[in-house]
C-alpha cells in the first residue's frame, strides 16, 4: 500500500517516498515551555504521534525528534515577572508537557533537543551564515539573516511578498530589510539572559534553533537533511519559512523533503491562543476527561482542518470509544490474540489511513468491523474471539487507544470514595446471595443502578461499571 501525504510545499497530495529506505527521519517543532499547554499543542502531538504509529506499520523505521525550546523573551518575561529563574520555570514546564502527552497516549520522541543544550550547533550554524555573506552583525550585536540574499525565501509559505515584522523579533532600525530575521541576539543588560559566544555574549533567534538541531541530530548530506518536518500551520510562516532559508543558505541543502501541517483548534470560532484569553489547558481538560477520550476526540477530525472545540462533540466521540470497549469486554478476559486472521481488516484500515491520514475513513472500517463483531458474538460465535481480538490489538497499535482493562474504562469518573461504597454493597450483595436471601441482593442491585451503576455477575467474580 501507498502513502499519500499533503505536502505543504506542492499544496497537494503525494506519494510518500523517503529519502534512505527504509528510514525516516522526521522532525516536529515542539512546545516554548514558559506556561501550560493548551488543546493546540495536543492536536499538534496527536497528530503527528498518529504519522509515527503509521510509518512504523507500513515498516518504516522512524527516528523522531520533538524539541524544547527554552530561550525565548515570553521565558524571560515570565522569569521577571515571577521571581523565578529561567531553568526553574522551564523544567516545570517540560515536565508537564511530558506528563500530560503521556496521559494523552503520545510516546516519547526518540530525541528530545533543547535549545540550551544546543548552542555551540546554534553558534556554528550562525557563523557560516556569516562566512557566506548570508547574515550580517548590526552596531548593537545582533545578527540577522539578509532575507534578499535568499532568492528562494517564501517558496514554502508562499507569503514573499508580505512585509509583516516577524512574530517574535522586536523590529529594529539596524535591520537592513522588515524581512529579516534575528540569528542571534546581543546581550541588553538587566533583565535579559546571556550565553558567551563567538559573537559576544546573547542568546539565539528563535528559527534558528530547529534548523541547528536538525543537522546535528538528524540531517542527511545531499538533496535533503530530513525527511519529513511537521508542526502547526500556524508555524508555516514566518518560522518554518525561516527554518528553511537558513538550512538553504549555510547548506546548500532544503531542510525537508515533505512539509506537513495539522490545522488550528478553536473555540467559539476564534483560533486559540493565549494572547486571546481563549487557552483551555490540556491539565484543565485532564480534569473532565480521561486522556485517552480526549485522544479520540482530537483525533477524529482529520488532521489539515480546524477543530472547533465543542463539548457535545467530545462526548460523541466518547459514545463511539464505548462501542470499541463494549466488544473488548464481550471477549474478556482475552485468552489469545490472533492477527493472523485479521488481514481483510488491517489491509481496510490501513489504507484508509495512508491516505494521507484519513481517520474519518479509518472510524467508519473499524465501526464495521465493531458491529459484525457483535454480530458474530451474539451468534455464540466465540471461536471468533482471536480474530477479533487482534484487530483490537491492530486499533490499539495504530490509533492509541483500547489498550485499558474495559471494566476499568467504564470506571473512570468514580472517585476512590465512590469505589468504596460500591464495593462495600457488593460485598453485602454477595454475601446476601450467599445466604440464600435474593430478595436482599436484588434491593442492593436496584440501589446501585440508582447510583448509575451496573453490576454484571461473571465467572471472574462481580464486575460493575458506570453508566
Amino acid at each position: 500500500m501507498q502513502l499519500k501525504i499533503y505536502d505543504s510545499i506542492k499544496k497537494e497530495k503525494v506519494d510518500f517516498s523517503p529519502i534512505n529506505p527504509p528510514k525516516v527521519r522526521l522532525y516536529v517543532c515542539g512546545p516554548t515551555v514558559y506556561d501550560d499547554s493548551h488543546l493546540g499543542h495536543a492536536r499538534s502531538a496527536i497528530v503527528f504521534d498518529l504519522l509515527r504509529r503509521i510509518l512504523r506499520e507500513n515498516g518504516y523505521e522512524v527516528l523522531f525528534a520533538k524539541n524544547f525550546t527554552d530561550i525565548d523573551d515570553k521565558i524571560i518575561n515570565k522569569s521577571l515577572q515571577s521571581g523565578l529563574s529561567v531553568t526553574e520555570i522551564t523544567q516545570t514546564y517540560t515536565q508537564k508537557y511530558l506528563d500530560e502527552m503521556a496521559a494523552l497516549g503520545v510516546e516519547r520522541a526518540d530525541i528530545e533537543p533543547k535549545a540550551t543544550e544546543s548552542l555551540e550547533s546554534i553558534c556554528a550554524m550562525i557563523e557560516e551564515l556569516l562566512e557566506k555573506g548570508f547574515a550580517y552583525q548590526t552596531p548593537n550585536g545582533d545578527i540577522y539573516l539578509s532575507v534578499e540574499k535568499d532568492l528562494q525565501y517564501g517558496s514554502l509559505s508562499g507569503r514573499i511578498a508580505e512585509l509583516e515584522t516577524q512574530s517574535r523579533i522586536q523590529n529594529s532600525e539596524q535591520k537592513r530589510d522588515a524581512r529579516d530575521f534575528a540569528l542571534w541576539k546581543s546581550y541588553k543588560g538587566v533583565g535579559d539572559i546571556g550565553y558567551d559566544s563567538p559573537f559576544g555574549k546573547g542568546r539565539p533567534g528563535w528559527h534558528i534553533e530547529c534548523s541547528a538541531m536538525i543537522k546535528k541530530h538528524l540531517a542527511y548530506s545531499g538533496e535533503y537533511a530530513i525527511d519529513i518536518h511537521g508542526g502547526g500551520a500556524d508555524l508555516l510562516f514566518p518560522h518554518h519559512e525561516n527554518e528553511a532559508s537558513q538550512t538553504r543558505c549555510a547548506d546548500n541543502q532544503a531542510i525537508a523533503k515533505y512539509w506537513i501541517h495539522n490545522g488550528f483548534v478553536t473555540i467559539n470560532g476564534e483560533k486559540m491562543a493565549k494572547s486571546l484569553g481563549n487557552s483551555f489547558f490540556i491539565k484543565d481538560a485532564l480534569k473532565n476527561y480521561d486522556g485517552e477520550i480526549l485522544r479520540f476526540y482530537l483525533l477524529g477530525t482529520h488532521y489539515r482542518a480546524g477543530l472547533n472545540f465543542a463539548e457535545e462533540d467530545l462526548l460523541a466521540a466518547k459514545k463511539r470509544l464505548d462501542r470499541i470497549y463494549r466488544l473488548k469486554k464481550r471477549i474478556y478476559p482475552i485468552q489469545k490474540v490472533d492477527e493472523g486472521e485479521c488481514c481483510e481488516f488491517r489491509e481496510s484500515f490501513l489504507e484508509a489511513l495512508n491516505d494521507d491520514l484519513n481517520v474519518s475513513r479509518a472510524l467508519s472500517v473499524v465501526d464495521e468491523f465493531v458491529a459484525k463483531a457483535n454480530e458474530l458474538l451474539d451468534k455464540k460465535q466465540k471461536d471468533k474471539a482471536p480474530m477479533i481480538a487482534g484487530n483490537l490489538a491492530i486499533i490499539e497499535r495504530l490509533l492509541g487507544v483500547g489498550g485499558k482493562n474495559p471494566f476499568a474504562y467504564f470506571q473512570l469518573g468514580v472517585s476512590e470514595e465512590q469505589k468504596n461504597e460500591i464495593e462495600s454493597l457488593i460485598a453485602k450483595r454477595s454475601e446476601a446471595k450467599k445466604q440464600k436471601d435474593f430478595a436482599e441482593a436484588d434491593k442492593i442491585r436496584e440501589e446501585l443502578r440508582k447510583m448509575g451503576i451496573e453490576i454484571m455477575d461473571t465467572c471472574e467474580g462481580c464486575v460493575w461499571e458506570k453508566v
